[in-house]
């Protein structure tokens, strides 16, 4: 595995084949894809932290959605990668929408876990809370996030069955430096729907029958407005929560592989 800090954005680039770029969501790194890179045996696999997360947390300045979907061109300029499949979380899966319809020809396919167009008004008031209480509280503030999202956006099975899962989101969340998050959480609370209309790429959509960020009726209407894709695929897995990578791995990781297999041109 190769490490590169691109422009101060911490990137692991590991393997051969046809390039899988990684966007995490919020509070997430590029650890939230480890439990499914045995789905991406035969690919060169690169992770990024994005800006204002994880490693990538030093870089100053606003954050938004177009500054995240920059860096991931960026970071792709500089390894080289003219086309590429992107995976994406949350978030990520956003940044990655507003990539492929406005870089058509950059992107091969979206494999989109958790994924939602924008988030909805209730959302973005709570979402620019979460900003106000890490940046005035600091790290108690982030210990007090952590553990509602992760008792709120974990399914009760998976705290159950799979506590490691569980305690990951919990660790990932609280190892986000406050005023960093809280640029993360704006970025997600200002962030404009992409034109997924003139969508173009193969999209694999998954989503928790218990996810309230992303819940199914939600992602089967992101779904039909992506019409104009070469095929969507809609996938709802059983007592899973909002972060699918983590809480039902093993359906994922086969869901992408078979996805990935069928869209590899």
């Amino acid at each position: 595995m190769a490490f590169h800090l691109i422009d101060k954005i911490a990137v692991e680039d590991e393997g051969d084949g046809p390039p899988v770029v990684c966007l995490h969501g919020l509070g997430g790194s590029s650890n939230t894809w480890t439990p499914l890179l045995s789905a991406l045996v035969g690919h060169r696999v690169v992770r990024i932290d994005l800006p204002g997360s994880g490693r990538s947390c030093g870089i100053g300045g606003p954050l938004s959605i177009a500054r995240l979907a920059e860096a991931a061109l960026t970071v792709c300029a500089r390894l080289a990668i003219p086309r590429a499949h992107l995976l994406g979380h949350s978030m990520g899966t956003i940044v990655c929408q507003h990539l492929a319809a406005d870089h058509p020809k950059r992107v091969a396919s979206l494999a989109l876990f958790g994924p939602l167009v924008a988030p909805p008004d209730a959302a973005r008031t709570a979402i620019r809370a979460r900003a106000a209480k890490a940046r005035g509280e600091g790290t108690a503030g982030m210990q007090e996030i952590a553990q509602a999202l992760m008792m709120g956006a974990v399914s009760a099975e998976t705290r159950e069955r799979l506590p490691s899962a569980a305690a990951y989101v919990r660790e990932s969340l609280m190892r986000q430096e406050p005023d960093a998050y809280a640029r993360s959480c704006e970025a997600l609370a200002d962030a404009p729907a992409a034109a997924v209309e003139r969508i173009e790429a193969p999209v694999l959509l998954m989503t928790g029958d218990e996810d309230t960020v992303a819940p199914p009726q939600s992602v089967r209407a992101m779904a039909a407005r992506l019409s104009a894709s070469r095929g969507v695929r809609v996938v709802v897995l059983n007592r899973c929560g909002h972060w699918t990578p983590l809480e039902r791995a093993a359906d994922c990781a086969r869901e992408l592989r078979e996805f990935l297999a069928a869209n590899r041109g």
